[in-house]
């Protein structure tokens, strides 16, 4: 008896010499974001396999990123919620569309005012660390608790389509009938002197097949993805909208972990986002030229025409967007972004 309590001792002494004193075992945290388990298809999916692999390697293994793709923990609203509880119990990670952060921050929607960035270089500046971004960021934080750290590029611009004239300036717009995906597109559609209809992505092709409208807009991929190249002829790259979601981490789960490790994690979205963004150029050209392939005109609008574009469509759509975001939160993207602009010139 007294020989197995001295072996039980000397075990435990044993495993003490061979563990640092305060080490930590492996703290696993759960990840979750629209989308299938495609790195080719799906740009959040390229992004959270990075990621993990990058949280892995800072932390030493100690942190381990468990992917659930597909919304597979619920849909945008239920994660947002399991995300701005206490987390310790239900540790979690989100990659988050608009629909998710929106119902919270609905100042997020400042962000993606039309025309707002020239460039992928402009809105890479706006994001790494505007005034904006930086108040968002603090402001998130503190009325969820959680932390809002990067804005995930996962796609091109959007980009507006057509199938009766190349379009060059607002005026080109007139006559024309437009799927409106949303409110917001439809009353941008209306500032051009289009008109714009709330037609299902699924109907889209269809209603541009048989005329129940002549365009639409969506990045390069979705025009592939959706075959619309077969029912469109023109594709203007207008930079209208910049496609993105937002990597949003649990308070209570980050907040724990050692300072090196949080800085780990920290670090590892930068890097992630700059992979993808390099990935997302890549593949946004290569979707650009496969549909000039396949017998789409492309044209890219000179600054000029940027500015006009601008000037006819940014007043009413802030207009509208004052009640959502309010006017102090647009001015200062709108400053924010225009200052981007001129950094990425």
């Amino acid at each position: 008896m007294k020989f197995g309590r001295f072996a039980v001792l000397f075990a435990v002494a044993v495993f003490c010499l061979a563990v640092p004193f305060g080490a930590e075992a492996a703290r696993e945290v759960k990840m979750s974001y629209n989308g299938p388990a495609d790195a080719e298809n799906n740009a959040v999916h390229l992004f959270a396999e990075n990621f993990a692999k990058l949280v892995a390697e800072g932390t030493g293994g100690e942190v381990v990123v468990k992917l659930f793709p597909d919304s597979q923990l619920g849909n945008e609203e239920e994660r947002m919620e399991l995300l701005s509880k206490q987390g310790m119990n239900q540790p979690i990670i989100n990659v988050a569309s608009f629909a998710g952060v929106a119902p919270v921050f609905p100042e997020i929607y400042a962000s993606a005012v039309p025309f707002m960035f020239n460039s992928y270089k402009a809105a890479h500046f706006f994001f790494d660390g505007s005034r904006y971004w930086k108040k968002a960021q603090e402001e998130f934080h503190k009325r969820t608790g959680a932390y809002l750290l990067e804005a995930v590029e996962e796609g091109g611009f959007l980009a507006f389509t057509n199938n009766k004239k190349e379009i060059r300036s607002p005026e080109d717009f007139k006559g024309l009938k437009f799927r409106g995906m949303d409110e917001g597109q439809v009353i941008l559609y209306k500032s051009f002197g289009a008109s714009g209809t709330p037609i299902p992505w699924t109907e889209l092709y269809m209603a541009l097949k048989t005329g129940v409208v002549d365009g639409q807009m969506n990045p390069a991929m979705y025009i592939k993805m959706g075959s619309l190249h077969e029912v469109q002829k023109y594709l203007t790259l207008a930079n209208i909208q910049y496609s993105d979601q937002f990597l949003v981490i649990n308070g209570d789960f980050l907040d724990s972990l050692t300072p090196e490790h949080k800085a780990a994690v920290i670090e590892a979205g930068k890097k992630t986002n700059a992979l993808n963004r390099e990935a997302m150029a890549d593949q946004d050209k290569k979707d650009i030229d496969f549909l000039v392939e396949k017998g789409m005109i492309a044209y890219a609008p000179t600054n000029e025409e940027m500015d006009a574009f601008r000037a006819a469509g940014q007043p009413a759509y802030v207009e509208w967007l004052k009640s959502r975001a309010g006017e102090e939160w647009l001015n200062l993207a709108l400053e924010c972004a225009k200052n981007a602009n001129e950094k990425a010139k």
